[in-house]
């Protein structure tokens, strides 16, 4: 049986290919069009996951979609009609535009199809491709459920239950009564991008003190002990589908909002780390709610505001759960896969036989291949039978390398297959490559990779982190050891990893820890602001040449500035 799953509603539109319940492929559409977090068709990402698996179009059975438009209608009917002022934007968000987009569906499949026969279309709720479709992959046979984002068709949180091939909901709260949208509000306050930068925001609030707007931030925001999710809409400006998210009781509260390019000033560092503070709270809360009610001794956690690795490190820390499982695109992009997987198991009732362990499903690349994109550039590179070794000695003397190797990673984290490596040992070295390599802000900080089998040695904790969205601490004594990877309160966002699941990778950061006695490297994300990672060799070499990169390692092949 071959399904095609596909997002591409709202943003992160992605594609993948599950073949008799196994993952086999999965792409997100932005890694081909080079447009970060595009809502386009994913044609391209469709065409590319059919190449990895070998198969053609004709061979699909099933499509998945993530989203099933006509689901709380009514709910939407009712609210615009009661909040008229966001009619217009309702209509073009929820009418036009979601006509536009069924149409550009459907006008793909008859290209595809002439005929009547093509794969039978299924629309899936989008909180079960979130929540429903990750339990089904996760490595649990029964655990508490939860979803969380800014809103799906019109939920905004999903609280519920799953036990073997069933998923039983508790409740769920719905715009504007959202996590998501709330913590939008922050992001846009604090000169970013809204439903785009959220991470900044979330690394920002460590520079801010939670306790000067902690009690205003509370009143905000609130959960009942059924787990409802109440906003103070008298601070907000969202539930209105308007530019500007926050109210000018908001301004008056908080003072002036930060512009794009402006300076950091103290009320956008205390109200970042405000929102955070309160998100966190008001998530465990909920967490404590699931926890009573389902006394499962584990968590699974999806959607957007799920990226928040802050957060879920405090879960796993606070919460009486023994582990939370994420999987590695938990956003928006992974609904591909979860409406794949409800699919699969949810509604044919197909025994669950896989488990999302595994990151690397995208596309990879031989030495061949590679070899003949550096050729038509004309450029020269070295080949190099033992690049690991190479690239470990040239990270020891505080070279920055892009690392290019094996079959990409699906979601936002780089995970030691598209990624940019340094060492953390040097001090300068988060500031350096800010500014040089990543052109972005400079209080962002760099995650670091650790070997499975010795991260403890440096972090405190005490499950693995293999999709690096569990934040830690770093052991008191250890942070002036690996100061680049340490964030301001010295927490780190950790990736474990393991030699079976990246072998290449696993090696480089054990031979630099042979030769520096510190088995841990800063990894961040091979790009620079603004632009999907990098998924080709063409890519690799424009963002090696446009970036401060020392060099790049790409195969076997090692090119040097």
């Amino acid at each position: 049986m071959v399904i095609l799953g596909i997002n591409y509603y709202f943003h992160d539109s992605t594609a993948c290919i599950v073949i008799d319940g196994k993952l086999v492929a999965a792409m997100e559409e932005e890694r081909l069009n080079r447009d970060k977090h595009t809502s386009a068709f994913p044609e391209l990402a469709i065409r590319k996951c059919l190449e990895m698996a070998g198969i053609s179009i004709t061979d699909i059975d099933h499509i998945a979609v993530s989203i099933k438009p006509t689901t709380h209608w009514w709910k939407k009917l009712k609210y615009v009609l009661g909040h008229l002022k966001s009619f217009m934007p309702f209509f073009g968000h929820h009418v036009v535009n979601a006509y536009a987009k069924q149409r550009r569906f459907w006008l793909w499949y008859k290209q595809q199809w002439k005929t009547n026969e093509g794969p039978k279309v299924h629309f899936i709720q989008h909180h079960l491709t979130h929540v429903a479709g990750t339990f089904f992959v996760s490595p649990y046979k029964e655990a508490a459920l939860l979803g969380i984002d800014g809103s799906g068709e019109w939920a905004t949180t999903w609280l519920g239950h799953g036990k073997g091939n069933t998923v039983q909901k508790f409740g769920e709260s719905f715009f504007p009564h959202s996590f998501g949208s709330f913590y939008e509000t922050v992001t846009q306050f604090c000169g970013f991008k809204p439903n785009y930068d959220e991470g900044k925001t979330m690394g920002l609030a460590p520079m801010g003190n939670h306790e000067v707007f902690k009690e205003e931030v509370e009143k905000m925001i609130s959960v009942d002990k059924q787990g409802k999710v109440k906003v103070d809409l008298s601070y907000f400006n969202y539930q209105y589908l308007v530019k500007n998210t926050y109210s000018e009781k908001f301004l008056k509260i908080f003072g002036a909002p930060r512009s794009p390019k402006g300076a950091f000033k103290d009320n956008h560092k205390d109200l970042a780390a405000a929102f955070q503070h309160v998100l966190e709270n008001k998530v465990l809360e909920l967490c404590h709610i699931l926890y009573e009610r389902t006394k499962a001794s584990y968590l699974v956690i999806s959607g957007g505001v799920s990226l928040n690795s802050v957060m879920n490190g405090r879960i796993v820390r606070e919460t009486p759960f023994k582990d939370v499982y994420v999987m590695p695109a938990a956003g928006d992009n992974g609904t591909a896969i979860g409406a794949a997987y409800y699919l699969y198991n949810g509604i044919l009732g197909n025994e669950r036989n896989y488990v999302h362990s595994d990151p690397y499903v995208g596309t990879s690349y031989n030495n061949e291949e590679i070899k003949k994109v550096i050729d038509g550039a004309k450029l020269n590179a070295d080949y190099v039978e033992d690049i690991c070794g190479k690239a470990a000695a040239l990270l020891a003397e505080g070279k920055i390398i892009g690392w290019f190797q094996g079959p990409m990673e699906i979601g936002p984290r780089a995970l030691g297959s598209r990624s940019i490596l340094a060492n953390p040992a040097f001090p300068q070295m988060k500031d350096k490559i800010n500014a040089e390599v990543k052109f972005r802000e400079a209080y962002r900080p760099f995650a670091p990779s650790a070997l499975l089998e010795s991260y403890k040695d440096f972090f405190d904790l005490e499950v693995e982190a293999p999709f690096m969205l569990k934040v830690c601490d770093v052991l008191e004594d250890k942070q002036a050891v690996i100061p680049a990877v340490t964030h301001v309160d010295g927490s780190a966002r950790l990736q474990t990893v393991s030699k079976e699941l990246h072998p290449l990778y696993h090696q480089v950061i054990s031979e630099l820890g042979a030769l520096t006695g510190v088995p841990v490297v800063l990894n961040t994300s091979f790009n620079i602001q603004g632009e999907p990672v990098v998924e080709s060799p063409k890519d690799a070499l424009r963002c090696f040449y446009s970036t401060g990169l020392d060099h790049l390692v790409i195969g076997n092949y090692l090119l040097s500035k």
